[in-house]
């Protein structure tokens, strides 16, 4: 039986870290990775070539983002998750969690922002067209809280515990485009959060942190519930080939406990992340205010100083 064009996945050997990273690329994604990786380098290089600066942290995240997402769709991880449910669950989780939050820290909408050249007065290019739908009615929407959350809560329950997610896994179309929506979803869902990039429903850092903390319990209770059935939820993972040597239901325990777990490391990253940007904000802030009161005079705190010298007087 070959499941979605990803090969023989019927007489898979037991799984082994090692066999899991053998490559086994889907060609989708590895187009798709190479063509991101390349546009980002062509941004980053036309920076340079022109004298501009552009972080090598941004870079490296970006780069570590997009080869987390050929990691789990360009081995034999993506062959195994097609019928090792624990599998499938790194795969899921890596590329709706982790994935989304390095490349958007890699900021590619304001490399690509910077790179492209503007277009003559009257028309509109590439960079144009880029920051019209940044600033869309439409972005406004799928990046606000009342959609991305229950979007990022539905992606579990509403797929996982209907037929809706076997009928996907029979077919390599299908499985393809669930992979597509975990890692649509995730960016939507962190993007206003932790991005860097231009776009609108920036709110403030703490709010972002309550957005955080909205959706990430979720996945706890979805692992939790995957941990604790006495039988196997999920039909595509109900019959592993037994060249495996698995029990469906272990296999299932295995995957509750890995959304559990998983759960907690974009959390740490996101909030950590999230500091550091409050930190560079208000530092940014306190530079704005020198930068003023050295062209005023510091009127403000003269104003200030003579506001309680007033009061002073007046209780003398």
């Amino acid at each position: 039986m070959d499941h979605g064009g990803h090969g023989m996945t019927m007489d898979l050997p037991p799984f082994t870290l090692g066999r899991g990273l053998h490559w086994s690329a889907d060609p989708f994604f590895l187009v798709a990775c190479m063509v991101g990786l390349g546009l980002y380098g062509w941004g980053v290089l036309r920076l340079r070539r022109r004298g501009d600066a552009w972080s090598a942290g941004r870079t490296a995240s970006f780069v570590v983002g997009v080869l987390t997402i050929a990691l789990v769709m360009c081995t034999r991880l993506n062959d195994y998750g097609m019928v090792m449910f624990s599998v499938h669950m790194v795969q899921h989780m890596v590329i709706s969690m982790l994935s989304p939050i390095l490349i958007l820290l890699g900021a590619p909408m304001t490399l690509a922002l910077r790179a492209l050249p503007a277009a003559g007065r009257g028309r509109k290019g590439p960079r144009e067209l880029l920051l019209m739908l940044l600033h869309s009615r439409y972005m406004r929407i799928v990046t606000h809280p009342a959609f991305t959350i229950p979007l990022f809560i539905a992606s579990l329950y509403a797929l996982y515990f209907t037929p809706l997610f076997d009928s996907l896994m029979g077919s390599r179309a299908g499985h393809l485009a669930m992979m597509v929506h975990f890692l649509a979803v995730g960016v939507v869902f962190f993007w206003p959060i932790i991005g860097v990039d231009p776009g609108p429903n920036r709110p403030g850092y703490l709010m972002r942190m309550l957005e955080l903390f909205a959706g990430m319990p979720f996945h706890a209770f979805f692992g939790i519930a995957l941990m604790m059935a006495s039988q196997p939820m999920v039909t595509t993972f109900e019959n592993p080939p037994a060249s495996l040597g698995i029990d469906a239901l272990t296999d299932q325990n295995a995957a509750g406990g890995i959304a559990w777990a998983f759960s907690e490391i974009p959390s740490v990253l996101v909030l950590i992340a999230l500091l550091f940007q409050w930190h560079g904000s208000e530092q940014r802030q306190a530079r704005r205010k020198d930068r003023a009161a050295d062209r005023d005079g510091d009127q403000e705190l003269e104003a200030y100083n003579a506001y309680l010298a007033s009061l002073h007087a007046r209780g003398r």
